[in-house]
């Protein structure tokens, strides 16, 4: 049986990464997590294709030119992240379940294209105001960064209502279980 495909997105801040990480320590539902490529260099420590799968920004753009991303940005001006089409059919032709952590214009076009075989959860902060207190308290950003990163949360949440789930992170608790049970109706279908 072939597997599916569970597309995750949220603002920066809005617990996704702790939701995912909690559901998939668990251990009790099929899910691996998808690789992505990235053509920054390698930080140490970090394993090709465990990490990520690190390309030259060369190889990353023949890549592109060859149509093998299902989804890639370009973060900064020759730093691309992406998922290959390669690695989520991997994952899924091996009978597993894949989750794609993504960004959420990526979401809802990895989404579209792969119709019945994935569904697209949003996390979504409790309120934007939350979500600026939440990244105040983690004191890991300048004021000007935390400016930045609450601006780009607006315009992501916009896309919320382009997603199959939408998930508010008031209670991680909550949000885990309701990540869980959407995951697990899925995956039963």
């Amino acid at each position: 049986m072939e597997g599916k495909i569970i597309i995750v997105s949220a603002p920066s801040g809005c617990g996704k990464s702790t939701i995912i990480n909690e559901i998939m320590s668990r251990g009790d539902i099929d899910l691996q997590f998808s690789v992505s490529a990235t053509s920054r260099p390698p930080r140490p420590g970090e394993t090709h294709g465990v990490n990520y799968f690190f390309l030259t920004e060369e190889e990353f753009r023949n890549r592109i030119a060859a149509g093998e991303f299902i989804e890639f940005e370009e973060v900064y001006p020759g730093r691309f992240y992406g998922t290959l089409r390669s690695e989520v059919e991997r994952v899924c032709n091996q009978g597993h379940n894949i989750v794609l952590d993504i960004d959420v214009k990526g979401g809802v076009n990895v989404a579209r294209m792969f119709g019945d075989r994935a569904t697209s959860i949003f996390i979504m902060p409790p309120s934007v105001d939350e979500l600026r207190r939440r990244l105040e308290k983690r004191a890991t950003d300048s004021p000007e960064m935390i400016d930045q990163r609450v601006g780009k949360a607006e315009f992501e949440i916009s896309f919320a209502k382009d997603y199959d789930h939408i998930v508010v992170n008031d209670s991680l608790d909550d949000a885990v279980a309701m990540t869980r049970r959407i995951i697990n109706d899925f995956i039963a279908r």
